[in-house]
């Protein structure tokens, strides 16, 4: 399976950010693509710096403009799409969600972002209520996608409720960087975390993880912080968390990178982990805390 990236710096303008997406999905295509991932939120600035209820103006049904629009580009290089949405589902209910838009422009599925933050310059409890679909893998003609949003990569349990439905690969739109008044020996451990977690899961479940961040500084409109710098970084790892590809830190780019969903197979036959999980011991995992 060729895997395509596209990791973006956005503007206020949603249509050029529409439209610099669409030429970045059309150079993955035109270098054997079968999938394109891009970034969390891709269509505009992360809006979460601020709690403002005029934002929630920028949500949008799904079916909806932009699954047309990128639709219409699927069916255009023939690949699969995973978007990052902001989702209306009724009047006061929104989602952070992500879309899967199989090759001939339908939506092959979506998944509903299940952890949310609420971080200084993440508000995102604010705006989007929890997913309520469950950890469930699309099925695409590239495959099984194992799909989750950004902070859900924190959480073994979710990638390992997605490899147990039987996903092929875990896939992380992601808006993560960092806050200029973080010393550079804490940026460095924030950035070296994110990357190692998820080649843990990698590791854990025997599946390639792909993570597509966004990148450059947005500034904050409530002028309380500088800004996030978005440190890009999107990387696919494969089973055995090996690094196949890495993005720069500071700057946009796109790679396609081949991924060899059989070695799944001979990953978990000579590291057994599925076969040796004691799942008569694992009742506490569902208690929030054990006292």
């Amino acid at each position: 399976m060729n895997i395509g990236i596209v990791q973006q710096s956005n503007t206020s303008d949603r249509t050029a950010n529409m439209e610099r997406l669409r030429r970045s999905i059309r150079q993955c295509a035109a270098q054997g693509a079968a999938l394109v991932v891009l970034p969390e939120l891709h269509n505009g600035l992360y809006f979460c710096q601020t709690e403002d209820a005029a934002l929630f103006g920028q949500a949008e049904t799904i079916p909806g403009p932009s699954t047309e629009y990128f639709g219409a580009v699927a069916r255009e290089t023939g690949a699969v799409l995973v978007l990052s949405l902001f989702e209306k589902r009724a009047p006061g209910l929104y989602h952070n969600t992500a879309v899967v838009i199989e090759r001939d422009g339908s939506i092959a599925g979506k998944y509903r972002k299940m952890h949310i933050p609420d971080d200084p310059a993440y508000y995102e409890k604010f705006y989007f209520t929890p997913g309520d679909q469950g950890f469930l893998p699309v099925e695409t003609s590239a495959g099984k996608l194992g799909v989750l949003v950004c902070w859900d990569q924190w959480y073994p349990e979710a990638a390992r409720l997605m490899a147990m439905r039987g996903a092929e690969a875990l896939i992380y739109p992601t808006a993560i960087g960092w806050e200029s008044t973080d010393t550079e020996e804490e940026k460095k451990r924030q950035l070296t975390a994110w990357i190692t977690v998820q080649r843990g899961h990698a590791i854990a479940n025997g599946l390639p993880v792909i993570t597509v961040n966004r990148v450059g500084h947005e500034p904050d409109p409530s002028v309380q912080t500088n800004g996030i710098r978005f440190w890009g970084n999107s990387f696919v790892a494969g089973p055995q968390g090996e690094l196949l590809a890495e993005l720069p830190t500071d700057k946009e780019g796109i790679q396609v990178v081949a991924v060899d969903k059989d070695r799944t197979e001979n990953v978990r036959r000579w590291w057994p982990f599925f076969r040796d999980r004691r799942i008569d011991a694992y009742d506490g995992l569902t208690e929030r805390f054990l006292d």
